[in-house]
């Protein structure tokens, strides 16, 4: 998550954007029990372990969808998983 703050772009506010050396396809998604929980549900994330094959997993999952910066979809994978819309934990 630290890495994330660091890297990507501060244009909208959430992100510092400080370490700009890093490109941000680099990155994997932070994965915790929320965003694991929701990429299961959407298929992104066939793994039942939460471990690193799990992060690789949904990450290359997510580079489908933005090759550029597929740590992108963090945010609203975790609020989704945080109000349980999509998350089967509760």
């Amino acid at each position: 998550m630290y890495l994330r703050w660091m890297v990507r772009s501060n244009h909208r506010g959430v992100d510092f954007g400080l370490w700009p050396g890093i490109d941000p396809a680099a990155l994997r998604l932070p994965l915790d029990v929320h965003t694991a929980g929701v990429s299961r549900a959407l298929g992104l994330l066939k793994r039942t372990a939460n471990d690193w094959r799990a992060v690789e997993e949904v990450t290359q999952a997510l580079r489908w969808l933005d090759p550029v910066d597929p740590v992108r979809y963090d945010f609203a994978l975790f609020g989704l998983g945080v109000n349980g819309a999509l998350s089967p934990i509760r």
